[in-house]
């Protein structure tokens, strides 16, 4: 199944550790090697990077690795396929602009007999998750505003998540670089780091680094992932059909759909 990577943070952060943690699974550590991306906020923009090819040998994932790019919100995603063919096209997160700011998607998931209704937002390649995307923000474009609360927008998200759940695999990352959306009906674990800082080891490389020495005490810092990086940290675990709104590194709403954890097929293909 492909895998996600999300990091939610107060102050402007660089994803390196975790970062480096994924990019093993696409081709090395892991079988999802067709395809990679990641997308920092960067104030009200976006810095992307997408490649087609493996990420655990990518040169461009390489770069990413080595020259931190520090954000507030960032979102990952490498690629198993499963539906649409291995092209640049079909490499998430997908972004489109909604209420005059960029909306980053990535998915982890497939859901059966799903056919989008035609829209202001099309997608450009062949995968389902994009025409998911696509299908989300034109509902949203429907039926709010850019003066609609976030807690109605949000209510709204859970709603099409359920919706969409109850046709197969849904695990999504959503942000408008404001706030980061996930829902999970298969797998999805967290962590939030916050002094006192200590050092972790990831799963997937030899690499272990000290986040007392890169961090203030102020620092508060969520990662949010299909399965744990690390070895030694103890990572909070979604629960099917639950579904977490993160700010500046916390949860700031949060809830479960008992239907979703009904009806989820965690033996479904999970790729994208």
């Amino acid at each position: 199944m492909c895998e996600l990577l999300a990091m939610s943070a107060n102050t402007p952060t660089d994803l390196c550790f975790s970062f480096t943690g994924l990019t093993r699974r696409g081709g090395d550590t892991g079988p999802h090697k067709d395809g990679w991306g990641v997308a920092f906020y960067e104030g009200k923009g976006v810095r992307c990077f997408h490649d087609a090819d493996a990420s655990a040998s990518s040169r461009i994932a390489e770069v990413v690795q080595t020259h931190p790019i520090k954000s507030e919100v960032a979102v990952c995603h490498i690629r198993q396929a499963n539906v649409g063919e291995i092209c640049l096209a079909n490499t998430h997160p997908f972004i489109r602009e909604l209420w005059g700011r960029y909306w980053v998607f990535a998915h982890n998931g497939q859901l059966s007999d799903f056919c989008v209704e035609a829209g202001f937002y099309e997608p450009v390649g062949s995968t389902d998750s994009e025409a998911l995307f696509c299908d989300i923000l034109n509902h949203l474009r429907s039926q709010c505003d850019r003066n609609t609360s976030t807690e109605a927008v949000v209510e709204r998200l859970v709603a099409l998540s359920g919706a969409y759940a109850r046709n197969g695999v849904f695990n999504l990352l959503l942000s408008n670089g404001d706030w980061l959306f996930t829902y999970c009906t298969t797998k999805m674990a967290s962590i939030t780091r916050r002094a006192p800082f200590g050092p972790a080891r990831l799963k997937d490389a030899d690499v272990t680094v000290d986040f007392e020495s890169e961090t203030t005490p102020n620092d508060i810092v969520s990662v949010i992932v299909t399965e744990p990086l690390t070895t030694d940290e103890t990572w909070d675990i979604y629960q099917p059909g639950e579904w977490r709104l993160w700010r500046q590194g916390e949860v700031v709403m949060q809830g479960r759909d008992p239907e979703a954890h009904a009806l989820a097929k965690p033996g479904a293909a999970t790729n994208s």
